[in-house]
């Protein structure tokens, strides 16, 4: 049964067995857990073996491997990924069996209220950083709380998630497919506006409507916090009437500002003003501006919700950054090698802007551009971002969930970015970027699919 009304929450309770296709991915292992915890009977599917299906398994949780109708058994209900479709056997045959179908977002929002605050942190990019210190800063605080992260954080020993026991969930939210209007924020947090996911959203004011609604998911009880500084967000929030409390990185008559901000080897120091008063004092271990932004949502998150300042300074002392968020990967002939995950052209700018800020003698940029659609729809704008680095090797555009219907490649973009390096495999960029690295030179692989194995491979040459 597709798109059933009966919400989630009625099956939340002992001795209902729930399924859970793909329950190895990033945010189904905790969505098990938290369901196991609740006394539901949970089992599940995924693909392959894995670390998270071994964790699950560990819990008394059967996981079976491969997808296949009779691997639901008797089960009351099921939850599925976004990416599992609707002719997959265990979707099919729960249709045919008139199993309820849920998705992930669903049960998600359905767990949140279970929990006296629910912190849900949006925006077109900077979602895994933000969350992730959050995530820092409650767990200096104490507060024990549970968290969703779109990505991996050393603090939660490499994984995505945790599962607490406080009043406190955390949750990396995100806008495609209106993925977060199934949730039930107290606290919601929207860093930024832009035209992305043009695949689902007709335009930007589409995209603007479906964070409006998501502010508008708030009680009145709860709080918006947004950022100042992003157009977008002003204009999606320009007619709410609810609670905001504004960040700004440099507007003094916003609720929350940086005040006092210095750089120490690209580094940003910084004191968080709210109303007026110092909340508390942050020392980034992170480099860049928009990583200031970062943080004073998250701190701000973090006021809304009681946390001493205390806890702000603490949390963010010790935060490195998320996985392939500016990760290190290693050295390749003198050169840092480093991934991250940006796929949008704000986020390259960003990005580009912080390397920018180090003392390195040359940047190369090695991207991989993610989906056709975003390619195409956002095609001048990578042009633009491209031209930043000192060098710019392209891989091959990422299909992820796609097929190339529109006819666009890389290749296209290496023609608008003088002494663009085109490449057709991953194997190819690792043997440009072997090329032509130098002792001083920061190597970044950027791009949101599997670009990271290119420069892994590199480092590995390194090592042999």
């Amino acid at each position: 049964m597709l798109h059933p009304a009966v919400d989630f929450s009625v099956f939340m309770r002992p001795g209902v067995r729930v399924h859970l296709a793909g329950i190895g991915g990033v945010s189904m292992c905790p969505l098990a857990e938290v369901l196991h915890g609740m006394g539901l009977i949970v089992q599940g599917s995924d693909m392959s073996e894995g670390a998270t299906v071994l964790h699950l398994r560990s819990l008394g949780i059967p996981v079976a491997v491969g997808h296949s109708a009779e691997n639901l058994g008797q089960c009351d209900v099921v939850v599925r990924t976004a990416a599992i479709p609707n002719d997959n056997p265990e979707i099919a045959g729960a249709i045919t069996r008139g199993i309820p179908v849920y998705e992930r977002a669903q049960a998600w929002g359905a767990i949140m209220r279970e929990y006296r605050n629910a912190l849900c942190i949006a925006g077109t990019h900077g979602k895994t950083t933000t969350t992730s210190m959050a995530t820092h800063i409650f767990m200096a605080a104490g507060a024990d709380p549970t968290v969703m992260i779109g990505g991996t954080l050393p603090l939660l020993h490499h994984a995505g998630y945790r599962v607490g026991k406080g009043e406190t969930i955390i949750l990396e939210s995100c806008e495609y497919r209106d993925s977060f209007l199934n949730f039930f924020p107290t606290v919601a947090v929207i860093l930024n506006v832009a035209a992305d996911h043009l695949d689902y959203f007709e335009d930007l004011k589409a995209i603007e409507r479906s964070f409006r609604t998501f502010a508008g998911l708030v009680p009145p009880t709860g709080c918006v916090v947004a950022n100042r500084d992003d157009p977008g967000a002003r204009e999606t929030l320009a007619e709410y009437n609810g609670r905001i409390l504004w960040f700004s990185l440099f507007d003094r008559t916003a609720d929350c500002y940086a005040d006092n901000v210095a750089f120490f080897d690209g580094l940003p120091v910084f004191d968080v003003l709210i109303h007026g008063k110092r909340y508390a004092h942050v020392e980034l271990q992170v480099g860049g501006k928009h990583n200031i932004a970062n943080a004073l949502a998250a701190a701000c998150s973090a006021y809304v919700l009681g946390i001493e300042g205390k806890a702000v300074e603490d949390g963010l002392r010790v935060f490195q950054g998320a996985g392939r968020r500016f990760e290190r990967k290693g050295t390749y002939h003198g050169a840092d090698v480093y991934d991250d995950y940006a796929h949008h052209p704000d986020e390259l700018h960003a990005l580009l802007t912080m390397a920018r800020q180090r003392p390195y003698k040359r940047i190369i940029c090695a991207f991989q551009p993610h989906t056709y659609s975003r390619t195409k729809a956002l095609f001048d704008e990578f042009v633009e971002e491209l031209k930043l680095p000192d060098v710019t090797v392209l891989a091959e555009i990422y299909a992820a969930r796609e097929t190339n219907d529109i006819g666009i490649s890389s290749r296209d973009l290496a023609r608008e970015i003088p002494g663009a390096i085109y490449c057709s495999t991953l194997d190819q960029v690792t043997e440009t970027l072997s090329g032509i690295a130098r002792p001083g030179d920061l190597v970044l692989t950027v791009g949101a699919g599997d670009i990271y194995r290119a420069g892994e491979k590199l480092v590995a040459l390194e090592q042999k």
